[in-house]
């Protein structure tokens, strides 16, 4: 013997407007919150480009120095070797130790200053 056909699915109108409600409200939610996790990897995107290029500014000078000592140094050597007495030794390496000494100390303080100067424009664009 047949079953009797199941009866038809039926929401009552009042529920369905209420379901359509809360998937729309859902929805617009979801939305909004995408919007904002987009809104935040932009600007942390944005940070981090600044960031890697005041890096890469302190990164070239201190390439830039290194060579200069190095430099510095080749000078400093060639010149020991053509000294004729213990004072021209003796007056090169003081002339070069105060030079090396005002070099560095003048390096310190301007990739000090870059590097201060990188902090304050990252957190700059964090507002």
């Amino acid at each position: 013997m047949p079953k009797d056909p199941a009866p038809p699915f039926g929401v009552p109108p009042d529920m369905r407007v209420l379901a359509e409600q809360s998937v729309e409200q859902a929805k617009t939610a979801f939305n909004t919150f995408i919007n904002a996790a987009h809104d935040a990897v932009g600007r942390m995107d944005a940070q981090a480009k600044v960031a890697q290029e005041g890096a890469r500014g302190v990164s070239d000078k201190a390439v830039t120095y290194a060579e200069r000592n190095v430099a510095a140094a080749f000078d400093y050597a060639q010149k020991v070797v053509r000294a004729t007495s213990v004072q021209d030794l003796v007056k090169l390496q003081t002339e070069f130790i105060q030079s090396q000494m005002q070099a560095l100390g003048e390096q310190a303080k301007d990739l000090g200053e870059t590097a201060a100067k990188n902090v304050i424009d990252v957190t700059r664009r964090q507002d």
